[in-house]
């Protein structure tokens, strides 16, 4: 067992390019990448941004009904909590090996329990985890995420995008 945290945790606003960094990461590692990243589109004619969830790593991404993980503007969000339980614990399913990268947990699967779950099971375990977190601290479960002891937090903005690259690569390329 080691001293130090064995998962990385980026956090920051919106746009503040966690997912550029994960990606860029992940493209200096030869281990076999697992878990999940979710994409948000441009509103559609009603105002919503449908928001889907993609196994990580996968070079195609399909925005259909079973990959949906909700619909939100500024205000008001709908989430489909089956779409978590069934497709995002699946792809939390991972093998003994590789890194499994969450991107990005936020709000939407506060009540998809089975979900919540797994990703603690991962957290509590060894494989390697990249995770990205919505920067809200009025959501429980992000918060124990971001507390949690395996875990090293590091904010990510535009500005420091650079040097935290250079920083974290030799600890991706170590695991």
């Amino acid at each position: 067992m080691t001293d130090r945290p064995r998962h990385i945790v980026l956090d920051g606003p919106t746009r503040s390019v966690k997912s550029d960094l994960i990606a860029r990461l992940l493209e200096a590692t030869e281990r076999s990448v697992h878990g999940f990243i979710t994409r948000r589109l441009d509103a559609d004619e009603t105002g919503f941004h449908p928001i889907y969830i993609h196994p990580a790593g996968c070079a195609v991404l399909k925005h259909r009904s079973d990959n949906l993980i909700g619909t939100c503007d500024s205000k008001v969000h709908h989430v489909n909590t089956r779409v978590f339980e069934e497709l995002g614990v699946r792809y939390l399913d991972v093998p003994s090996q590789g890194i499994v990268v969450m991107d990005e947990l936020g709000f939407m699967e506060a009540g998809a329990k089975a979900f919540i779950s797994r990703v603690f099971t991962l957290l509590e375990g060894d494989i390697p985890v990249i995770a990205s977190t919505k920067a809200r601290t009025d959501i429980p479960f992000l918060c124990e995420v971001r507390s949690h002891p395996n875990c090293r937090v590091y904010t990510v903005t535009p500005e420091n995008l650079e040097e935290l690259y250079v920083k974290l690569l030799p600890i991706v390329r170590s695991r």
